[in-house]
């Protein structure tokens, strides 16, 4: 939903020296309901080609749902439509989640996202840096600076993606160690650059950040996100651990094979869908949640309305602002635990600069741009990128019905 793109500079030449001037009238913006229309004909295209299983659709205006729609198979096996009300992994997206439970901590002056994880995880005291140089030797040594908590937010940890070997190489799929115990482990991790020099997507520095909430609130990280986050949204179908009476509606995962949409079982994140992470110890800090379109709806509100919702708040504006912001150092459109539109070549997917959100592995996303009011959001459960052109139609769609007026002036 998010993309991100070199800037376009456009140059206009004119035998006569004139200059025009675009200006959008305040205040006069609206959503045309019929435009919204397209979206459940053009998902279910989507589903009959064979792209993906299913999708729910959600788009809010101004705070307003006036878009809701599901099409296609939740368990194609068993004939189970999706729903507007089906539950799905979502993934990555929990990584945003992580971040507002970690700037709560900030808030309350128990957090300072400047200084060094190892203050607050003395076991990361003494990690080092494992760099190739040109000639394709490696060189390990101590960093010049230790990490500190908002590069684990952002990134520029110098953390890999996860370890490339032993049993925590594969703790997204098997979930059968504790979030202490997996962050433990990945102390021992060399870093693969040093901190804050470029960005590398990391779940195990969204790890370490859930983690640091523990430690910091005194309550395992999925208790916090449930009484802090979850239960005064009122998130009721979104949880880490699918319990009994929800089973019946989360959705399986799909993959394509041989030109045809199977189940992924063992190869998705999380393990088999259908096994619904029995015996799972591991929360997930980066990629633990399930949840509904109705129930995410109410998280990315809550970031568009500078941290409030329902008359609770939440995060200060201050705090939403900062998570926003790109900190990147090579502005690859990355802030603190959400994807940021960050330069003018997002246009080309009509998706305006500022935009911000996050994405999921099974084709999942929520975003919410500022500038034309809009909260979008996109389930699907493919584990191989299936529904990623459904999830940007589903964009341009949305963002094509935001009806502004513009006078061009010549």
């Amino acid at each position: 939903m998010l993309t991100s793109s070199r800037p376009l500079r456009l140059r206009w030449g004119c035998a006569c020296a004139a200059l025009a001037i675009l200006t959008t009238g305040a205040g006069a913006a609206s959503i045309d309901s019929e435009h919204l229309k397209l979206i459940p004909a053009r998902m279910k295209e989507f589903v009959d080609n064979g792209f993906m299983s299913g999708a729910v659709c959600l788009v809010a205006y101004r705070g307003k749902v006036v878009a809701l729609d599901s099409t296609g198979y939740s368990d194609i096996e068993n004939r189970k439509p999706m729903r507007p009300d089906t539950i799905v992994q979502i993934m990555s997206q929990t990584k945003s989640v992580t971040g507002v439970a970690a700037m709560m901590l900030v808030e309350e002056g128990k957090l300072d996202l400047t200084r060094p994880v190892q203050d607050y995880l003395p076991e990361f005291k003494g990690q080092l840096v494992q760099e190739e140089r040109p000639d394709g030797s490696l060189a390990v040594h101590a960093p010049e600076r230790p990490m500190t908590v908002w590069q684990l937010m952002s990134h520029t940890s110098g953390f890999a993606f996860l370890p490339s070997s032993g049993p925590l190489s594969r703790i997204n799929f098997t979930l059968d160690a504790t979030l202490e115990d997996a962050v433990r482990g990945y102390a021992s991790e060399r870093l693969q650059s040093e901190p804050g020099r470029k960005y590398s997507y990391s779940n195990m520095g969204i790890a370490t950040l859930g983690r640091i909430v523990e430690g910091l609130s005194g309550q395992e990280y999925s208790q916090f996100v449930h009484d802090r986050i979850l239960a005064p949204l009122g998130m009721e179908d979104t949880f880490f651990f699918p319990p009994d009476s929800k089973r019946d509606r989360i959705a399986m995962i799909y993959q394509h094979e041989n030109g045809k949409l199977v189940l992924s079982r063992g190869r998705a994140q999380g393990g088999d869908a259908a096994a619904f992470r029995a015996g799972a110890k591991y929360p997930g800090p980066e990629l633990g949640l399930y949840s509904t379109a109705s129930d995410l709806f109410r998280f990315y509100q809550m970031l568009a309305n500078g941290g409030e919702f329902n008359g609770r708040r939440y995060l200060s504006a201050q705090s939403v602002e900062a998570m926003r912001q790109d900190h990147t150092p090579d502005h690859s459109g990355y802030g603190l635990t959400v994807s940021v539109s960050s330069n003018p070549g997002t246009l080309l997917t009509l998706v305006p600069a500022g935009t911000f959100g996050h994405g999921g592995a099974f084709g999942t996303g929520g975003s919410v741009d500022p500038k034309n009011e809009l909260v979008v959001i996109f389930l699907a459960q493919m584990n191989d990128g299936g529904a990623s052109a459904a999830q940007h139609a589903l964009s341009q769609i949305a963002e094509s019905a935001v009806r502004s007026t513009i006078s061009l002036l010549l």
